[in-house]
């Protein structure tokens, strides 16, 4: 599998959280104090890790595979680690750029990975979510330990998520018109992650300790610090444990319903309550917006403001660009989201790059178990965005676990914590279900390839406990009935 280069080769498995000796990938040594041929000693990481996705009922199992980082130093700067995901089967290996990496919330994985950096000499910054601690290193040295004193809300565009990210950009005052407030010595990677002192609101006010906008915070003092030491394109490793299972129990069984394709599951737990095959893909219409949406809040700085130039070649069902010079991106994710609109897909996009911001999706969907799915616009106009309902409910259950809001917007159009930014009034919820409610969020899409689809989360009081259920409909002809009909089914059969 290997050509030999004068390297010795063993490959880090994490089989129960526990590291094995494998032939396989390299985790080399570092060059540091290195005679010419290989030493001991580490140069870069290569963890190979394979990820098991279960959707629990109907024994859905999904191998994400394994996943490298190379790192490199050339003259103190450091160089873009490359990442790898393999199929453990098939052994194809697809190149990602940095992001989310489960295999990081196991806290071994992570600290061997953490390891491999200090053996190489690496400057980068470690975030232990779990303990509350951020360590930055100088070339494999610790210089600062600082406490972590207050996190951005669960679910939110601000909440990082374990993975290997670098820092994009620093701002020493920086203002969010989300959250109203000033924050100082904001340390920004991936898009819309910060690291950042305590935030103060623009009367001079501190922001109280309940405070959930903004990303990781530490105290004034030590965020300066930290600041004046970092520089963009240093690698930023985060780790927070996966949350403990949920033991709520379903007998899964299948009702009478005319749509082909259909799924009702618990988000808590896994369990399917009721499915037809899992694996088929077809046309999924405005689901695709839902993607566009995880993209768009991971990607790009939803505090901006955009220039407009309306696409002429997509419509929305309720047009609102075609007048606008410029608009905030949070209010294009509004628009997006509850009335569906395509123009605002497009505007989205073309800000990133149109083509860049669907491969985008495509790694994102790869990056999270979406196997048998696939993007080529940002709308959802095309035949040819295309996903299976296991798909669906692995990106319903990544949205709902770390980027919640976008579900929130979808319920009722705004966020509580949103002051001022509702850019346009009286916006047309397109996704709330006659007669059920229940709901919580969801998205909606129809076009003629697809027939009706849909995506919708529902509260349901089932065996005296609260359950927050996912109802994903493709091909359906009658899209309300359809939720309504799965709805009774589940609480006719699970109530006691």
């Amino acid at each position: 599998m290997f050509e030999k280069t004068g390297r010795s080769m063993c490959l880090l498995s994490f089989r129960d959280d526990q590291p094995n000796e494998l032939k396989g990938l390299l985790i080399p040594q570092s060059v540091k104090n290195a005679p010419k041929k290989r030493s001991t000693f580490v140069k870069s990481i290569s963890l190979v890790f394979s990820i098991v996705l279960p959707v629990m009922a109907l024994g859905l199992f999904v191998l994400v595979g394994v996943s490298g980082y190379g790192l490199m130093t050339s003259m103190n700067q450091v160089a873009s680690p490359s990442v790898t995901i393999v199929n453990p089967l098939t052994f194809n290996k697809v190149e990602l750029p940095y992001g989310q990496q489960s295999a990081l919330s196991q806290g071994s994985f992570f600290a061997q990975a953490r390891d491999a950096f200090i053996d190489d000499s690496q400057t980068f910054i470690e975030i232990d979510l779990d303990t509350k601690l951020l360590r930055y290193f100088k070339e494999g040295v610790l210089v600062y330990s600082f406490v972590i004193e207050g996190l951005g809300e669960e679910g939110s565009w601000w909440d990082a998520p374990s993975g290997l990210y670098k820092v994009d950009k620093k701002n020493d005052h920086n203002f969010s018109t989300v959250a109203q407030a000033y924050f100082p010595w904001t340390i920004t990677f991936e898009g819309n992650y910060m690291i950042h002192g305590w935030p103060e609101y623009p009367d001079k006010s501190a922001v109280p300790s309940t405070f959930a906008g903004g990303g990781v915070r530490i105290n004034n003092e030590d965020a300066k610090n930290l600041y004046e030491a970092v520089t963009p394109g240093i690698p930023v490793l985060i780790h927070q444990a996966p949350t403990e299972p949920d033991q709520f129990v379903y007998e899964p069984t299948v009702p009478n319903i005319a749509t082909e394709h259909y799924l009702i599951a618990d988000l808590s737990n896994g369990a399917i309550l009721a499915a037809s095959d899992l694996d088929v893909a077809v046309p999924i219409a405005s689901l695709t917006k839902l993607m566009t949406a995880v993209v768009t809040a991971e990607k790009l700085d939803l505090d901006s403001r955009v220039q407009v130039t309306s696409p002429n070649f997509v419509q929305s069902l309720i047009p609102r660009l075609a007048d606008r010079s410029s608009v905030s991106m949070y209010s294009l994710l509004q628009l997006l989201l509850v009335e569906s609109s395509n123009e605002a897909a497009e505007v989205i996009a073309n800000e990133y790059g149109r083509e860049a911001f669907i491969a985008e999706m495509n790694t994102k969907a790869s990056q999270i178990g979406l196997l048998s799915t696939k993007f080529s616009d940002p709308s959802g106009l095309s035949a040819e965005n295309q996903s299976s309902l296991g798909d669906l409910y692995r990106l319903s259950d990544y949205i709902y676990k770390n980027r919640k809001f976008i579900f929130d917007i979808t319920a009722d159009g705004e966020m509580s914590t949103v002051q001022g930014m509702n850019e346009f009034e009286g916006l047309q919820n397109f996704n709330q279900v006659d007669d059920v409610d229940s709901f919580l969020g969801g998205k909606v899409g129809e076009t003629t390839a697809a027939g009706q689809t849909s995506i919708s989360l529902h509260k349901i009081k089932l065996q005296g406990s609260d359950r927050t259920v996912v109802i994903i409909l493709l091909g359906s002809s009658s899209r309300g009935d359809d939720v309504r009909a799965l709805i009774q089914f589940v609480e006719e059969r699970f109530k006691h």
